[in-house]
């Protein structure tokens, strides 16, 4: 499926289960409700893009071994504030919860290993579009790595890149920045080889549209 932004998959006590999670998702993409189908991983609420469910028990145990065992390949795109240098590389800090904040992830010595690689699309005025390849799997890992190099994700309110659209000089960037609402991170694609599967989601509106003031402009 193509999550949009804004779709919960959280499948806590408050939020409800694995098959309200379905059943949301569903809805939000214009899909009659199957209760056959099952949620085989999960995106952050404001993360959009591609989200893999599974039809019985087998197709839903492989491709969990696969995502677990990290024989999956997902490739994100997010427009991030700055330059990062070099404009590829990895990013292999071990990440924690802040124990100041239990919604936050945090770089921290003891925290548990993770490795985010990134390569430059494009350079814009006052950010950067990048490609993103997570070599494993944790909680906020890509937008995380980000913020801790000084390139927190355009709209992430939670690790710093939600107001700092005020300062771009440029007014007509400046405003086109300022009406981002959620982090603009997108699963663009899922490859799992051993199950043949390949799929990808065209970025959304949100992205396009800023991607379009600040080339255009």
């Amino acid at each position: 499926m193509d999550k949009p932004a804004g779709v919960s998959l959280a499948t806590s006590s408050r939020a409800g289960s694995a098959e309200e999670a379905v059943r949301r998702l569903l809805e939000a993409c214009g899909e009659s409700p199957d209760p056959s189908l099952r949620l085989v991983h999960r995106l952050d609420v404001g993360t959009s893009g591609v989200v893999l469910l599974a039809r019985n028990a087998e197709a839903h145990r492989a491709a969990t071994l696969a995502l677990q065992n990290r024989r999956a390949r997902k490739t994100y795109r997010a427009l991030v504030w700055g330059r990062p240098a070099p404009p590829r590389g990895t990013y292999s800090e071990p990440l924690g919860r802040d124990p100041k904040d239990g919604r936050r992830m945090r770089v921290q010595r003891d925290g548990k290993p993770a490795a985010t690689r990134y390569r430059t699309v494009e350079r814009l005025a006052s950010v950067t579009d990048l490609e993103l390849t997570p070599e494993t799997g944790r909680t906020h890992q890509i937008r995380v790595h980000l913020s801790a190099h000084g390139h927190p994700i355009v709209g992430d309110d939670l690790y710093g890149g939600a107001t700092r659209w005020r300062g771009v000089r440029e007014p007509s960037h400046r405003r086109a920045l300022a009406r981002v609402e959620r982090p603009l991170l997108h699963a663009m694609r899922l490859e799992v080889p051993e199950l043949s599967l390949d799929v990808s989601a065209p970025l959304p509106e949100d992205y396009r549209a800023a991607l379009a003031a600040l080339i255009c402009n």
